[in-house]
């Protein structure tokens, strides 16, 4: 009796979500790395140490940000992956610019925490986490139409138009960035983009199928 059929060398789904895993663990970890450090000058007393944290609040905040927003997309794609049960050509390959995105997200954290109400900065964050949730979004639709995934593939079809509300969302506040100063705070209502966004981009994408030929109405009745 012949074992279970082995994927393709290059196709396995564990090694994929293994490596994938790592790169989200290692961007996670530079959000911090690029925190800058108080100096000796900053340590030589409470108020001088208060006074360079106040200074970098906005770093803080960029870094907490950024940190739940990946630890999000992690989630999601760690979810995508348990119900995997086979990859594709077009599924590895929209790995690369997911995960390059991914490893690329701590450059635009840092420039947006040294200046976060610079709009050109929150352009380069919002585009970039616009870009990474696209792909995702990407990656759950040929999932789901593809095949790849065990159960029910209409879930995965509907979770990939919860990821084209958000990334649709952080692309409506880089326009939004260069009116109002304060656009980041848009941010913090992403998930909402994925409950209420999703939800209508999935009625759209469905709208069609709900819609009934007017010619079945001719059809003779048995």
């Amino acid at each position: 009796m012949s074992g279970p059929a082995r994927p393709a060398p290059g196709f396995s789904p564990e090694r994929l979500a293994f490596f994938t895993d790592a790169i989200f663990a290692i961007a996670m970890t530079l959000l911090a790395v690029e925190l800058e450090r108080p100096e000796e000058k900053e340590l030589a007393s409470a108020r001088t140490l208060a006074s360079f944290l106040a200074d970098h609040r906005s770093s803080y905040l960029a870094f907490a940000l950024a940190f739940v927003l990946l630890w999000s997309v992690w989630r999601r794609h760690h979810e995508l992956m348990d119900r995997i049960g086979g990859l594709s050509q077009a599924f590895t390959a929209w790995h690369a610019p997911f995960l390059l995105l991914v490893a690329f997200l701590p450059f635009p954290t840092a420039v947006v925490g040294a200046s976060i109400s610079n709009p050109l900065a929150q352009t380069l964050f919002a585009s970039t986490m616009a870009a990474m949730v696209c792909c995702e979004a990407v990656l759950k639709d040929i999932s789901s139409s593809t095949g790849l995934v065990t159960g029910d593939p209409a879930e995965t079809h509907r979770r990939a138009a919860d990821s084209w509300g958000v990334g649709l969302w952080f692309l409506l506040t880089v326009g939004v960035a260069w009116l109002f100063s304060y656009a980041f705070t848009l941010w913090f209502v992403a998930p909402l983009a994925a409950t209420y966004g999703g939800a209508l981009i999935s009625r759209l994408r469905t709208a069609p199928a709900n819609h009934p030929d007017p010619r079945d109405g001719d059809a003779p009745r048995s």
